[in-house]
């Protein structure tokens, strides 16, 4: 397994758990779908810092902070759909749903994540010519 795979991981288990107490905090104010929504935005700005910093050892930039919401459009999708599952149709409870229903997105939202903060890298791994714009490295 590469650096960046395991790097990913425990930044997604740190996101998850600021996502998971930002969810049962606003829990007690919202809705349980509002309470997602609210927590997985703002779970989804430290998850781009910390994975450009650390994951994938990249400068943030605008562009890509403002891309990094569609490494999320799929997790979303799939967290919103699963929580919604696990709560209204199979009535199992709000308090865990969201960290089951997360657990299906993760592989997604690291592909998608690789080719937004490191534009070009999947191509020259492969062999491409990787004539993209080489990627940033923090010092």
């Amino acid at each position: 397994m590469s650096r960046q795979m395991v790097t990913f991981a425990v930044v997604g288990v740190i996101n998850t758990a600021v996502y998971y107490g930002l969810y049962l905090l606003l829990l007690t104010w919202l809705p349980y779908l509002g309470a997602h929504i609210l927590a997985f935005l703002l779970s989804m700005i430290g998850s781009f810092f910390l994975n450009a910093r650390f994951t994938y050892r990249t400068r943030p930039t605008w562009r890509k902070f403002l891309l990094f919401p569609l490494t999320n459009v799929t997790n979303f999708l799939i967290t919103t759909t699963g929580v919604y599952v696990i709560v209204d149709v199979l009535q199992a409870g709000s308090r865990f749903a969201p960290l089951l229903a997360s657990a299906a997105a993760i592989p997604v939202t690291f592909v998608v994540s690789r080719r937004i903060m490191l534009p070009g890298q999947d191509r020259r791994d492969r062999g491409g010519r990787g004539d993209l714009p080489q990627r940033e490295t923090v010092a």
